[in-house]
């Protein structure tokens, strides 16, 4: 398994807990001596732990846990208590876990929040305009997994393709790289921040720290979500691809194998290819968001994300043979853990929507539904997926996909099969996504369409195409993702 902390901390100054600066000595205290009222805050911090959380448009560091020796008091902390080299600090308190809180208690660690939205919170950086183009930027190196190997010998069959190309021969959108390009289109950004004591720190004792010039750089990080994930490698005996994977096992599993549990399969966009194994968990909420707390508990699942190596399908809809190998995985996962086998999902962005929508025509009998993002496929293909449930979301300004999807359900109603229609507003609150969520779902159709209405997708000021703020919105829905949970073969 790859070692977490190494992957997203990285090396160097950032690999310890780094004292800069006037540091003053603590004196020890004689037995039966009367508490002072003062002490040098430095040498009574034990840790500084950065925590990351993944946003739409990425991983995020928002938040670093500072360990004292003994419990703080949370009544006298503001965020003029710290301050955070290059970062807005939005909020402080106390806690007694190196983690976020709604509502702060008195204990050993100081929680620093940070602003989300600052420019040097971003952990996941990647090319803009389609959202598939390679990058000459340095990209973290692939990491390899040690974990064990899972194997199993699927029939192979031939891949889908088009009569005739409906593109450049490039990704979605135009301007991508081809089937087995592996440059990198992303980077992974180590996670670390240095902070200083810029008030005074109050214990439940009543002792105080107060403010001073030490510096602190974090020598540990928590990623939220993400490092609940494990790291494998698969090696398809069909196809002799390997394939490096992330994967979610429900918290209840081990304890309950009388159960059947479901499994999601997201595969990623191009901009995450070549990357190390955990890209697809940083790249933004395609995967994560089925294992947050509040998703598992409506549904336990499985989440499976493999991170490919190179591009697997671009606009000649001529697949490598990793395409055949990921629906091998999943095969092969229905072997090894006790999974539901009319409860197995699919969804994917761009590369993997266009991924989502070719094995749900190649494997007609995988998946019970699918969640389709900013992706096409040839509508001369598309009489299989008739028969399929969908969820489909693209941005009517993202010119190829929204195209191409027009197609696809074109194909499926004229195969008799109802198709729900809906254009939503990319800027709506979590409330209004809600109602548009069940609005749609009223029609009870089994291939449900939303577009997002032109220019609303992409943020004022932003360089994001709309090809890729189509994913940092769709994955943020919860709806859909009820919906999709609710589905069967």
């Amino acid at each position: 398994m790859v070692d977490r902390r190494r992957f997203i901390v990285g090396s160097g100054a950032v690999g310890t807990l780094a004292v800069l600066g006037t540091t003053a000595a603590c004196t020890s205290q004689a037995e039966g001596e009367a508490v002072s009222e003062t002490a040098p805050a430095s040498g009574h911090v034990r840790s500084a732990t950065a925590i990351t959380k993944v946003y739409g448009d990425g991983q995020k560091l928002i938040a670093v846990a500072v360990e004292y020796d003994t419990d703080v008091t949370g009544s006298a902390l503001s965020t003029s208590t710290f301050k955070v080299t290059g970062r807005t600090v939005t909020k402080v308190y106390a806690n007694r876990e190196p983690d976020l809180a709604a509502h702060g208690r008195d204990g050993r660690y100081v929680i620093v929040e940070m602003s989300p939205t600052d420019k040097a919170a971003a952990l996941w950086v990647t090319q803009q305009g389609s959202g598939n183009a390679s990058s000459s930027s340095p990209s973290a190196s692939p990491t390899g997994s040690s974990s064990p190997t899972t194997s199993s010998s699927p029939t192979a069959s031939s891949s889908p393709t088009a009569s005739s190309s409906s593109g450049s021969g490039q990704a979605p959108g135009g301007g991508g790289p081809k089937v087995g390009d592996s440059t990198p289109g992303g980077t992974i950004v180590a996670a670390k921040a240095t902070l200083t004591q810029t008030g005074t720190v109050t214990t439940t004792g009543g002792t105080r720290y107060p403010a001073n010039s030490t510096k602190l750089t974090t020598d540990a990080v928590k990623n939220l979500i993400v490092d609940d994930f494990r790291q494998f490698t698969f090696t398809d005996p069909a196809t002799k691809q390997t394939l490096k994977y992330n994967l979610f096992i429900p918290k209840g599993y081990d304890h309950d194998h009388d159960k059947k549990y479901p499994l999601v399969l997201f595969m990623h966009d191009a901009s995450v290819v070549n990357v190390a194994t955990e890209g697809p968990l940083v790249q933004g909420l395609g995967a994560v968001c089925w294992a947050s707390p509040e998703d598992q508990a409506r549904h336990e699942a499985f989440v499976l994300a493999p991170e490919y190596d190179s591009v697997v399908i671009d606009d000649t809809y001529k697949p490598s043979p990793l395409f055949d190998a990921t629906a091998h995985l999943v095969q092969a996962l229905t072997k090894k853990y006790d999974l539901d086998e009319k409860r197995l999902y699919a969804t994917g962005q761009s590369m993997g929507a266009m991924m989502t929508l070719g094995l749900n025509i190649k494997y007609p009998d995988l998946f019970g539904a699918s969640f389709v993002v900013a992706g096409q496929w040839p509508a001369d293909q598309a009489k299989p997926l008739a028969k399929k449930k969908l969820w489909i979301v693209v941005s009517q300004d993202d010119d190829k996909s929204y195209s191409g999807e027009n197609a696809i359900t074109k194909v499926v109603k004229e195969q008799g099969t109802a198709v729900g229609t809906a254009v939503w507003n990319g800027r709506s609150t979590a409330a209004q996504f809600a109602a548009d969520v069940r609005s749609l779902k009223a029609q009870k159709a089994p291939v449900n369409y939303a577009s997002f209405k032109t220019g609303t997708v992409v943020p004022a000021g932003s360089t994001t195409s709309a090809h890729m703020a189509t994913w940092q919105i769709a994955y943020t829905i919860p709806g859909i993702r009820e919906w999709v949970m609710d589905q069967s073969l």
